[in-house]
Formats: structure tokens, C-alpha cells, sequence
């Protein structure tokens, strides 16, 4: 009885002691929206906008821009940062230096809003008309500072990046004007039409929303070349000799052209423009748009054809993105101005689908094989069939990662999964197309759906949004069924394994063996070695590691990314020597024994693997012309 109420008075002792003591306890202060919201009516004037765009030794774009104003008093200027094709937020504020307002010649002090850092506010002086502001657009100059988008012989002018507009009204009711100088001697390249005068080129007038989906391509060697009336390649290049194209080759991309009409029915687009960088100089890119398509890739797109795909998947899936995401788009990734949060959660079918059709594209025109096609299927297949993060994460959860990581690199993909939509949409949509061929007897597709969601309206390059339901809607249409069921399962629900009922249901069947396929081989050559199903690691030709499965015996070894693989069983790291150590432990007599240095420190790893090595590869299921077969057949 003491001990008890000696305790007590102890306790009591503590919590006056704790009432005495009074902590500082701040409340918070509100977060003021302060951007007016916008009125989907017409801006009162019409923009100008002049850039000189002439620096590609240091890249920068001087801009000067002069916006009409219709009343004195406060005015917010936005700098865009939610960017349509990127799904997150990806302006470069930081690059905008410089900045000068000015009204009649006198400047006018700005304030960036604490809360949106890309907007400005000004206060516009009594008796003003326009006000005129002028800075810089800084480009990285180093890959750690972000994409390149001028090098020595080209550049790639996007307007989000050199412009500011007025908050208060939706950017398609915002006119504008945009002149360019570009460097003696270059060409430039766009989707909105310019009248060329030298090297200065001005555009026709036009709103700001398409002024911002009508990015430039421009350089010192270039060539286009006709598709069809309505439909131009235009590619760039660091060295003329990349321009070198057969006739064999355009006609391919020809057929791209066809075949895409053929199964959408429509097109969305007056004209389109492809805009293809040969580069090493530059930063690559693949980025949509209504009327034209940003495409980067490394040398030997046309000089090196015979070698293997390459990366020619690059304008079937930018080209498909006229019709899914431009023209049918999701409904709440569709925003009337760029500070408006776009909600990403309709991206397996925006990204899912048209990595669907752009595969399928390649096949049907011959800008890639069928054999390729099939093979670089079943890579997609087994890497999320052994991605272990589909257990914990679904799908639907990885169509935030542009917001989240914004394709920063991680440490464990595998585990972690990234913008898994991609890949695992196109698997969910090619399951739909033999699920469409089984129900309806074989007599529906997924060229039904294409036909029926995105080939109304021909040469409309408005924006049609959709909605989940629609979707699920269009299918019932199409073939009835459980779709929603189908997809909720799919989308939201976790899983052990990737769906891969659209190749067994439809003639194929993903199997490992342990030869490569040629395609493999092409992909190893460039990227280095890839044991993504023996050991769970790739690696670069210098032996540095650049993933590691979770879960694997790599994993298991206490190896991870930016590890390099020094030696292989007592000699020099390379390809075939841990290669040759896989196969001979496959009866456990020899145990891979590496030696690993990690930043200033090696350590000796042993990994008694005995699966041997293991490719993926599509395997027919019986005879005769099955549903794969005939996805992949030109119409």
C-alpha cells in the first residue's frame, strides 16, 4: 500500500512538473491560393512571342514575350509545369533566368507565389496595354542538369520551356503568335505551320495549348521525307551520313502509316509531322503529340537496318499516341491550363494500349519482323512475370510513379516496380483481344475496339475524354462480358504472376531456354550481359551492375546496383566467362565464385546457382494460324 502510493505521488510529481514546462506550439499558417481560376473564355489580345534561339554554344534560348492586358492592376504569369505526354509535373522552372517585366519601358518589380513556384505576380501599372517580359531559358549543359535539347548541329525548341501566359483563362482560349531565329544555315521542323524567312521563322498564330503540343525539331542536316499527303518524316541528324535512307526502308514507314489508318478508321491530325533526332549529342525522347511526335534515337537507325529492331518500336507507339491520349484521352488527365494536377490512374490505357498497338504496328508495316516482335514479347512477359513488387503493389498504384519518382533511377525495381502500366497494360489488352476472340466465336478483335473508341470524328485533333466506364462501356458494345469484373481484377488487384492468358489463349506459350533469341543477343550487344533469369542481374560491358531482382540468388549474395563484378572464378570479368560459370555449376560441382568492388572495397561473393542460364522466348501451341498470328498480320 506505501510502494502504490508512493507511486502515485511520484506520477503526480511528473505531470506537474510537465504542466510547468509549456513548449512553444505554433498553428499553422493557411495556404493562400492566389492564381486566379481559369474561365474558358477568349484572352483579351494576342501574344507575341520572339525567341532567339541562335546560342548553341552555351544553349540558351533568349526570349522576349509581349501580352496584351485589359485592365491595370493585379496579373499572375504561369510558367507551364503540369506538361501533357509527361504525366507529372516537369517544367523547368529552375532553367528561367533573367527575368525582366517591364510596361512602357519601366520594369515592374515580380514575386514568385511561395505556394506555386511557377507563378509570378505583377501589378499592372494604371494606362498600360502590354507588358513585355524578357529572360532566359537556361539548358542543361551536362546531363546531371537535366535533357539536352541543343547540341552542336540541332535542337529541340519546346514553347513550354520559352514562354509564360496569363492565369485567369484556358490555354485553348489564349492566342498566340510565336517567332523564332534559329542559327544560320538550320532548318526547323514543327507540327504548326511557319512561313521561313532565312533563318527566322514565324509561326502561323494559333492558341497557346497548341503552340505548347507543337514542339520544333531544327539542325544543320536534315531531311524529309513524304509518307503520305498528310504525313512527313522529318529526321535530323549530327552527321549527314545518318540522313542515308533505301527506298526499302521509308516504305516501311509508309506502311506504318497505312496500316495505323487502316485500323483506326480516322485521323487525328491535319497534317503530322515525325520529328526523328539520329543523336548522340542530344538527349533521346519519344513524346506525343495531335499533329507531330518528338523521337530521339542513337546512330544507325537507318544506316544499321539489318542489325536487328533497334529502336524502331520508337514511332510506332509515338505515332499510335495521335489517336490514344491526344485525341481520346483520360478524363481526368485532361487539364485547361499547365498548374493543374493531372490524376493519372487512366494510364493503362493512354500508355498501356498504345504500347499494345505500337508492337502490333511494327509487325503489321515490317518496321520490325514478326519473329523480332514475338521475341521482344516474351522479354516484356517474363520480366513482369518475375517482378516481385506485383505482390505487394498493383498495377492502378504504379500509374502515380511519374509523380512520385519521375523516372529516377531505383534501387530495386523488381521490388520497388516503376511505370509498370506499360508493359502490363499491353498484356491486359492483348488478354482482351483473346478474350474478343473467344467469346465472339473468333469474329471479334481488338481492332473492333480500336475502330469503335478512336475512329470517330476524322480529322478532329480536338481532345474526346473518356472515363473507366466508357471503356467497359465500348467493350460491352464490342462482345458482351464481365469487363469490369475483368478489369478491376486486373488493374487493382495484386498478383504472383503477370497476366499472360492473352499469349496461352491466343496460340503461344512463354518458355526459357538456354540459348538466347537474335534479339536478345541485339539487346545484350548494346546494353551488356543480362541474367535477369538465372542469376536475377544484368550488367554493363565494364561488369558494373545495373539491376538486381529482388528475391534472387543475386539477392540473396548481398549484391546490388552500382556493384562491379572485378573477377569471375579467380580471372577477369566478362560476358561469356560468368556465362560459362552459370552453365558449368548446373550440377552444383562448381559454385560461381565473384569478386566484387563496391566504391573503394572488394569482397569475394560465391553464389551456388545451379538453373543454368535461361532466355525467354514465345513457343507456338499447336499447328496451323492462331490469334497472335493474326494480330500481327497487315491488313
Amino acid at each position: 500500500m506505501i510502494r502504490t502510493l508512493a507511486l502515485a505521488a511520484t506520477l503526480l510529481a511528473s505531470s506537474s512538473a510537465l504542466a510547468q514546462v509549456q513548449n512553444s506550439a505554433p498553428m499553422p499558417v493557411p495556404i493562400e491560393d492566389n492564381i486566379p481560376e481559369a474561365r474558358d473564355i477568349d484572352y483579351p489580345g494576342v501574344l507575341k512571342l520572339d525567341v532567339d534561339a541562335t546560342d548553341t554554344q552555351q544553349g540558351i534560348f533568349r526570349v522576349k514575350e509581349t501580352i496584351p492586358v485589359a485592365q491595370a492592376g493585379r496579373m499572375t504569369l504561369l510558367f507551364p509545369e503540369w506538361l501533357p505526354g509527361k504525366h507529372g509535373p516537369r517544367g523547368e522552372i529552375e532553367k528561367l533566368a533573367g527575368l525582366k517585366i517591364t510596361a512602357g519601358g519601366r520594369q515592374i518589380p515580380w514575386e514568385r507565389d511561395p505556394s506555386d513556384v511557377y507563378a509570378f505576380h505583377i501589378d499592372v501599372p494604371s494606362g498600360t496595354r502590354e507588358i513585355v517580359a524578357e529572360f532566359q531559358f537556361v539548358t542543361a549543359t551536362a546531363p546531371n542538369q537535366g535533357r539536352i535539347v541543343v547540341a552542336p548541329s540541332m535542337m529541340n525548341l519546346q514553347w513550354e520551356s520559352v514562354s509564360l501566359y496569363p492565369a485567369g483563362y484556358f490555354t485553348r482560349r489564349i492566342p498566340i503568335e510565336a517567332t523564332v531565329k534559329y542559327p544560320a544555315g538550320w532548318t526547323a521542323a514543327s507540327g504548326l505551320p511557319s512561313t521561313n524567312r532565312g533563318s527566322s521563322y514565324a509561326y502561323q498564330r494559333t492558341s497557346y495549348e497548341t503552340l505548347v503540343d507543337s514542339p520544333v525539331f531544327a539542325g544543320r542536316y536534315y531531311k524529309e521525307f513524304e509518307l503520305t499527303p498528310r504525313v512527313d518524316l522529318n529526321v535530323f541528324a549530327d552527321k549527314p551520313e545518318e540522313l542515308v535512307a533505301t527506298p526499302e526502308q521509308i516504305d516501311a514507314h509508309k506502311r506504318l502509316v497505312d496500316q495505323s489508318v487502316k485500323l483506326f478508321g480516322a485521323q487525328h491530325y491535319d497534317n503530322y509531322e515525325f520529328l526523328l533526332a539520329i543523336t548522340e549529342e542530344m538527349g533521346g525522347i519519344g513524346l506525343e503529340h495531335h499533329r507531330s511526335s518528338e523521337n530521339g534515337v542513337g546512330y544507325g537507325y537507318f544506316t544499321d537496318w539489318d542489325k536487328g529492331p533497334g529502336s524502331r518500336n520508337l514511332l510506332p507507339h509515338e505515332f499510335t499516341h495521335s489517336w490514344d491520349g491526344k485525341f481520346r484521352r483520360g478524363a481526368n488527365l485532361w487539364t485547361p491550363t499547365y498548374e493543374v494536377p493531372m490524376r493519372d490512374t487512366l494510364l493503362w490505357v493512354y500508355e498501356g494500349q498504345t504500347q499494345f498497338w505500337g508492337y502490333i504496328l511494327q509487325a503489321r508495316s515490317g518496321m520490325v519482323s514478326k519473329q523480332d516482335t514475338l521475341d521482344m514479347l516474351a522479354g516484356i512477359a517474363a520480366s513482369l512475370d518475375n517482378r516481385a513488387g506485383r505482390t505487394w503493389r498493383p498495377l492502378i498504384d504504379t500509374t502515380h510513379d511519374p509523380i512520385i519518382s519521375a523516372r529516377r533511377p531505383k534501387p530495386w525495381t523488381s521490388w520497388q516496380r516503376s511505370e509498370d502500366y506499360y508493359n502490363e497494360g499491353l498484356l491486359i489488352w492483348l488478354e482482351v483481344d483473346s478474350i474478343l476472340r473467344r467469346e465472339s466465336g473468333g469474329a471479334k478483335s481488338m481492332d473492333d475496339f480500336a475502330r469503335a473508341f478512336f475512329g470517330m470524328n476524322d480529322g478532329d485533333w480536338g481532345v474526346l475524354t473518356y472515363t473507366h466506364e466508357d471503356v467497359v462501356e465500348t467493350l460491352n458494345g464490342i462482345q458482351p462480358y464481365d469487363w469490369a469484373g475483368f478489369l478491376r481484377d486486373r488493374v487493382y488487384n495484386t498478383s504472383k504472376n503477370a497476366p499472360l492468358k492473352g499469349f496461352t489463349d491466343n496460340g503461344y506459350r512463354v518458355v526459357y531456354s538456354e540459348t538466347p533469341t537474335p534479339y536478345f543477343k541485339t539487346a545484350e550487344a548494346e546494353r551488356g550481359v543480362s541474367l535477369s533469369y538465372s542469376l536475377g542481374m544484368s550488367a554493363n560491358k565494364n561488369g558494373e551492375l545495373t539491376d538486381v531482382a529482388w528475391g534472387s540468388p543475386a539477392f540473396e549474395a548481398d549484391l546490388d546496383v552500382e556493384d562491379a563484378i572485378v573477377a569471375v572464378n579467380g580471372a577477369a570479368y566478362s560476358a561469356d566467362r560468368i556465362k560459362a560459370a552459370i552453365t558449368a555449376n548446373k550440377d552444383g560441382k562448381a559454385p560461381i565464385r565473384l569478386n566484387v568492388k563496391s566504391g573503394d572495397l572488394y569482397r569475394d561473393v560465391t553464389i551456388d546457382y545451379r538453373g543454368g542460364l535461361r532466355y525467354p522466348r514465345l513457343e507456338k501451341v499447336g499447328t496451323g494460324e492462331n490469334g497472335l498470328d493474326r494480330l500481327l498480320q497487315p491488313k
